[in-house]
């Protein structure tokens, strides 16, 4: 059941240019790893640059330092990764830190996971001859013990040069190489829309209604002490969303427009939108079998047979190597009989004989 169907529009990313964007070296490819405790500090200054709404990334040194110590205890842990804990990936080119995603092996252990389910109702009088159809927004936990991929953001100044697909390939083939830690449903949750003036419509409509707070103090509440507060504050009853105003309408189930291009990475992988939107600014929920998400379904094992340049048969690639805090992804080129190109093998650490995951892009 949708908002307009919800029908999203094909996404063009802009690409900058010149001083807008940092210049990439075709020799430097971005490399994506598991995030370590010393990358506090990069992180923190990643999420200042991403204003409200960035759960995952809040812009606090000491809710980002409890995120990466769960990080690294759910990667040897599997009670951690029962409890929750998020594993936290970061994007490094040239030496920085220019990206971060995350995958929650499970949600809804430490507190219920809340979402709107959007529902239809069709009310029909024979005395007046009329049919009314209303969509209803239900306050829902539906989702216990699915994966999560999320966290996806970029630093504005690198987007265009396809760092946010290596962030986001990376969760799905760490997920293929720990197959084990996941179960079948895979769910990803997006920011939503908010106007010109950072502002959320759908906030305005309804959770400012409910919770006495700022859009931002909510979202900031959400990720550093739970959700609690929505259980305990939230409304207990459908909302007709024909009550809402217009501009709450338009945004359920609409991206923030930062977020479009990841919409997108999502519909691509197979992801479905239309049945959930978030509680606090009714950005779109998809939902998948994990088995069936393209990248997962697309990735396979080789071993390293030469390291040269590959001649006009190889093809490029998101390459992964290592497990557990090891695990890194980068991308170059592959061929079908394991010869990989010197900047795989420098950049992952390959040696002739390692198996490695592939994709191509």
């Amino acid at each position: 059941m949708t908002i307009r169907d919800m029908r999203y529009a094909p996404v063009t990313v802009s690409r900058p240019s010149g001083a807008e964007s940092r210049a990439v070296d075709a020799r430097s490819a971005p490399v994506a790893r598991v995030a370590r405790r010393d990358d506090l500090e990069a992180l923190y200054r990643l999420a200042c640059t991403g204003g409200d709404g960035l759960t995952n990334l809040p812009p606090d040194r000491g809710a980002l330092a409890a995120k990466l110590t769960a990080s690294e205890q759910a990667l040897v842990s599997a009670s951690s990764r029962e409890q929750g804990a998020a594993i936290l990936f970061i994007v490094e080119l040239d030496g920085q830190v220019v990206a971060t995603s995350c995958v929650f092996p499970r949600v809804g252990a430490d507190w219920p996971f809340y979402s709107y389910r959007l529902t239809r109702q069709v009310s029909r009088s024979l005395s007046v001859g009329r049919r009314k159809g209303q969509i209803l927004l239900n306050l829902v936990n539906d989702f216990d013990g699915e994966c999560e991929v999320g966290g996806l953001f970029v630093d504005p100044e690198c987007r265009g040069h396809s760092v946010g697909k290596l962030a986001a390939r990376a969760r799905y083939m760490f997920i293929a190489s720990h197959r084990d830690w996941f179960g079948r449903k895979v769910i990803a949750e997006l920011r939503g829309y908010q106007d010109a003036n950072g502002k959320s419509p759908v906030w305005d409509a309804i959770g400012r209604h409910f919770y006495e707070m700022e859009f931002s103090e909510a979202d900031r509440t959400g990720a550093l002490s739970g959700n609690q507060f929505i259980a305990d504050l939230g409304p207990r009853y459908p909302l007709y969303v024909s009550m809402l105003t217009m501009a709450a309408q338009e945004a359920l189930g609409q991206p923030h427009n930062e977020g479009r291009p990841a919409l997108q990475m999502l519909l691509d992988e197979g992801f479905i939108a239309g049945e959930y939107v978030d509680i606090f600014d009714g950005g779109p929920t998809l939902v998948a079998d994990i088995d069936q998400v393209r990248s997962i379904a697309r990735c396979h094992a080789s071993v390293v047979q030469s390291i040269n340049q590959p001649g006009d048969d190889a093809v490029r690639s998101f390459v992964a190597f290592g497990t557990g805090p090891d695990f890194r992804v980068t991308q170059g080129l592959v061929t079908g009989e394991g010869g990989i190109e010197p900047s795989l093998a420098s950049g992952l650490g390959l040696k002739i004989g390692d198996t490695f995951l592939c994709i191509p892009t």
